[in-house]
């Protein structure tokens, strides 16, 4: 792991000519899987990135997802200005007004029975404690996740994680079992005209979940959208389908939003595309904090009942914060203000429109998917057989991101690379265009230079 640092970090050293300050990162910071971007970011702004040499960046990964409204948002300045300065961080056990206001607001967008909520810094924690929560409820410790699942990588959430990360780290938690990702592009369970038949493979999921248990099933964790796994999207009904089939073993229903809550879908909350379904355990982080480490857990009267019978503790440092508490409830005002889930559904639809041009454009463009300002694009090598595309969708990124354009790749095993387009929800008509752009011209540079590569 060691060599591979050295040579990971020594390449964008050597990519900006041995600067100093590569050479410090190379000295000094320690490689976590995660291969650095070869430039210098000095600033962030809207939706805009800078790097040391002032060259502009259009990010359309909000980060690492998670900068809803933009970098640096004036509004989201002002909090945090104003809290660090007056109530950043207290003992765990002490409760503040920007802690009450954040939670009271968000059950304000949640069906009425989903009303108590905790606030964490990140994904990975809620997860985490979602997960000890449906066990400590239920009596029960089986917990089920889409194979190409995300949930973070501590020891619980990461067990729950199908789609990496579960190499070399020891073995997994007890009771971890996993189901078919509804993988449409993909998938082998076909109807006899081609489309993809879910509910076949559904029940097939669930009849393998039911010869794996040993009778504990606790609980299903799954993400509305799945992301990091490729933006696999379920057909209509399947959300509520699993719900039902949840309750028939006396499961509980996890829902990470991670990615997909707080508008960025079109919908406050990207369950709510689906008629009929509300979850059990509702977490969020990323799009909630809008860059800041905030994230919540938010359940049920009946189910915190049971957790605190069994004794349920979950205590960190930074457990209902006030400073990020206040950046949260600043969000979902502006959220609810400035009518961010209609934008975000505006300038989705003219993203997907762009990218569906791309697609008829370049044959390598084999599948569109997503919602709202949330879209992936999967990258095939092979217009016949649909063979993965990894490093052509990793060659046009790169390229993407030296024209000015940061957006992300997914390479993952079993599939092409796809790629995930969030942009803030404060993204322009024109910056969308300007994205679009910029992408048209990479796929047309990078398949002009393959050999034997024509667009159609």
């Amino acid at each position: 792991m060691t060599t591979t640092t050295t040579t990971t970090i020594t390449a964008a050293a050597q990519t900006t000519h041995i600067d100093p300050f590569w050479q410090r990162a190379n000295k000094y910071l320690m490689y976590t899987g995660v291969p650095p971007s070869p430039m210098r970011i000095v600033k962030a702004k809207g939706t805009r990135l800078y790097d040391a040499n002032g060259r502009e960046i259009l990010d359309f990964t909000s980060g690492q997802m998670s900068s809803l409204l933009g970098h640096s948002h004036p509004e989201i300045v002002e909090v945090v200005q104003h809290y660090v300065a007056e109530l950043d961080h207290l003992l765990s056990n002490m409760l503040t007004d920007p802690v009450i206001d954040l939670a009271e607001r968000l059950a304000s967008f949640l069906p009425e029975h989903l009303s108590k909520s905790f606030f964490l810094n990140t994904g990975s924690e809620t997860t985490e404690a979602a997960i000890k929560m449906a066990k400590c409820y239920t009596g029960k410790f089986e917990i089920v996740a889409f194979s190409a699942s995300y949930h973070g990588l501590t020891q619980g959430s990461g067990s729950a994680t199908y789609s990496a990360g579960r190499k070399n780290g020891g073995p997994s938690m007890p009771g971890q079992l996993a189901f078919p990702a509804p993988y449409a592009y993909r998938s082998p369970f076909k109807k006899a005209d081609g489309s993809y038949d879910w509910e076949t493979e559904l029940e097939f999921g669930w009849s393998m979940i039911d010869r794996q248990s040993v009778g504990s099933l606790a609980a299903f964790i799954m993400e509305p959208i799945l992301s990091t796994g490729g933006i696999l999207e379920p057909p209509k009904g399947y959300l509520k389908r699993m719900s039902e089939e949840c309750k028939k073993r006396g499961m509980l229903l996890i829902l990470d939003e991670a990615q997909t809550g707080v508008g960025r879908t079109g919908k406050m909350f990207a369950y709510e595309h689906e008629e009929e379904f509300v979850p059990d355990i509702l977490a969020l982080s990323k799009t909630l904090g809008c860059g800041l480490p905030l994230a919540s857990v938010t359940t049920t009267a009946e189910i915190e009942r049971g957790c605190k019978e069994a004794g349920f503790l979950w205590l960190t440092t930074h457990l209902n914060d006030p400073l990020t508490a206040a950046v949260g409830a600043k969000v979902l005002e502006i959220v609810k203000r400035d009518n961010v889930c209609q934008k975000a559904t505006e300038r989705g639809q003219q993203l997907r429109a762009g990218l569906e041009k791309l697609q008829q454009k370049y044959w390598c463009i084999g599948d569109i998917r997503g919602k709202g300002l949330l879209q992936g694009i999967e990258i095939i090598s092979d217009a016949t057989t649909k063979a993965p595309g990894a490093d052509l969708g990793q060659a046009v990124s790169e390229l993407a991101m030296a024209s000015g354009l940061s957006c992300n790749v997914v390479n993952l095993p079993g599939m092409g690379g796809v790629f995930r387009l969030a942009p803030p929800v404060t993204v322009t008509a024109d910056e969308i265009e300007e994205g679009l752009r910029i992408l048209d011209q990479c796929f047309e540079s990078i398949l002009t230079k393959r050999q034997g590569v024509t667009t159609i």
